[in-house]
C-alpha cells in the first residue's frame, strides 16, 4: 500500500519514489489519481486537455500487467514503457 510510502496525513506524493508494487497495491481512488497524473506527464504537446476515462481503464490494465512482472520498477518508468504515448 502507499501508506508504507507516505504518511496517512500527507498532502504530497513524490511520484519518483513510487514503485510498481506500491501502485498495484493502492486503493482504486489512489490508482485513478496516479493514472491521471501519469497521463498528464506523458501528454504530447498540442493534444486537447481531455481526461479519457476509457483510456484510463486500459492504462490501468497495462500498468497492472507490467507492474506484476516488474514490481521493483518505478511507476514512471512503467508508464513510459507500457502506455501509449
Amino acid at each position: 500500500m502507499l501508506s508504507a510510502t507516505i504518511p496517512a496525513q500527507s498532502q504530497q506524493l513524490d511520484m519518483s519514489t513510487v514503485k510498481c508494487r506500491d501502485f498495484v497495491s493502492s486503493s482504486k481512488e489512489n490508482i485513478a489519481l496516479m493514472l491521471m497524473w501519469l497521463q498528464g506527464l506523458l501528454q504530447r504537446p498540442g493534444r486537447l486537455p481531455i481526461i479519457d476515462f476509457d483510456q484510463m481503464q486500459k492504462d490501468a490494465a497495462k500498468l497492472g500487467e507490467y507492474c506484476a512482472k516488474k514490481p521493483d520498477h518505478s511507476v514512471i518508468t512503467a508508464a513510459e514503457e507500457a502506455l501509449d504515448k
